[in-house]
């Protein structure tokens, strides 16, 4: 009767199997269900963020190692979701999941860490790695083999269970389910093929630091300390699970051990790994971003310069026809039709930028439009002036013109008088 005794924090409906989720008495069952459902939503938040980045991704290289980074946060999620799975009571269900999910969501991940692994000792040693496609289906390829091991297993260890039960409570009859019926030994043992991939990551990562190129060695020294606290942790519970629990705890510490190794490698893997891989990938598409900017404004000064350089010849001839500025009393006279075309200011030589670029930067000969010397008609007499243009002086009683051709010196004169 005690057994059917309702703990305190849990209410009168609440199944016994879910005792541990709000006993009071057992802490580490609200403590771990605490960190694995913020590690859900963490992971939720990082994969959406990962999938958001994607179009902003400018690197092929960078952009190949995203198929494999959301892989890895859908196990880890995996991960913090099979917590609850030892939290709560055994029954068939729950022990069949936690045998079958515990190596082939640890396989997922550190399939994905192996490849990651492979992808950045190519990038060090010839700083362009493979394709995205080839990577992802190198990982799937490796976790099915876990997946295969322990759908094998389980099928045989439920078809030939054993006569006896390991793993009893004295709370419930459910313990003595076939998939529960599991020595802690053989629960290891299943997971002998994860344990080569650790030890192949950190293999790897090691590899990776003796590339060339500099840039992928931060990436590769993440791997590597994910694959060393991870090797840690499992060292921990597994020397705990095989042999501390028989001595000291007995089987009510088996569930706690293998919660809490999951929850602890699970949010190895977010901090460690996978925050520090999506920051740089969005620091390295803002450094690309900012040195791009940094361009138009350089581009943007030399054209003001060319510009500025321009300011002398005008870009659109003024019509000066009417101004009426006096002549300086300096020895040469300025006209005030110096600077007339003849030409309508729609129909005025208006160079491009591209024009303006070309010739500033090469040394090529002045536009014939700025070169072009317009004969000036000068006020004074004719002799002062090289070369000019017919016209019109207003005298006292009669009107003028006088055309002069050649040089001042040769003195040739036509005049008519109207």
């Amino acid at each position: 009767m005690a057994a059917n005794v309702t703990p305190e924090g849990c209410g009168p409906d609440v199944d016994s199997l879910y005792y541990n989720l709000c006993d009071l008495s057992a802490v580490w069952g609200i403590v771990l269900e605490a960190f694995a459902a913020a590690g859900i939503v963490f992971s939720l938040v990082l994969f959406i963020s990962l999938l958001a980045s994607l179009p902003f991704m400018k690197d092929k290289n960078r952009r190949s190692s995203v198929a494999l980074h959301a892989f890895f946060l859908v196990c880890t999620a995996g991960l913090f979701s099979l917590t609850f799975a030892f939290i709560v009571g055994k029954d068939f269900s729950t022990c069949a999941s936690r045998r079958f999910l515990f190596g082939v969501l640890f396989g997922g991940c550190f399939a994905c860490l192996l490849m990651q692994c492979v992808r950045l000792n190519i990038l060090a040693r010839r700083n362009s790695g493979p394709r995205a496609w080839v990577l992802f289906l190198g990982a799937v390829g490796l976790w099915l083999v876990e997946v295969v091991i322990n759908t094998e297993w389980l099928i045989i260890t439920v078809v030939h269970h054993p006569l006896q039960s390991l793993n009893v409570t004295a709370e419930s009859d459910r313990a003595t389910a076939t998939p529960c019926n599991i020595a802690n030994q053989d629960f290891v043992m299943a997971l002998i093929y994860v344990m080569t991939l650790i030890l192949a990551v950190v293999v790897a990562s090691l590899a990776i630091m003796a590339g060339k190129h500099k840039q992928w060695k931060k990436d590769g020294a993440c791997i590597l300390l994910t694959s060393l606290s991870s090797l840690g942790i499992w060292v921990a519970w597994i020397v705990m699970y095989v042999y501390g629990n028989e001595k000291h705890g007995g089987p009510t510490w088996d569930d706690p051990t293998l919660a809490i190794a999951l929850v602890a490698n699970a949010w190895v893997f977010i901090i460690i790994y996978t925050i520090p891989e999506i920051c740089c990938l969005s620091s390295d598409d803002e450094s690309q971003q900012s040195y791009g900017g940094d361009l138009y404004p350089n581009q943007g000064a030399g054209y003001e310069t060319i510009l500025k350089e321009q300011s002398s010849q005008s870009m659109f001839m003024e019509n000066k026809a009417f101004s009426m500025d006096e002549p300086n009393q300096g020895a040469k006279p300025v006209s005030p039709y110096s600077g007339y075309t003849g030409q309508l200011r729609s129909s005025v030589y208006q160079p491009t930028e591209l024009a303006l670029i070309t010739k500033a930067l090469g040394n090529h000969p002045k536009d014939p439009s700025y070169d072009m010397v317009i004969p000036r008609a000068s006020t004074n007499s004719a002799a002062n002036s090289g070369s000019t243009t017919p016209s019109t002086h207003t005298e006292t009683g009669n009107t003028a013109f006088t055309q002069t051709n050649g040089n001042s010196g040769n003195g040739l004169h036509r005049t008519s008088q109207w």
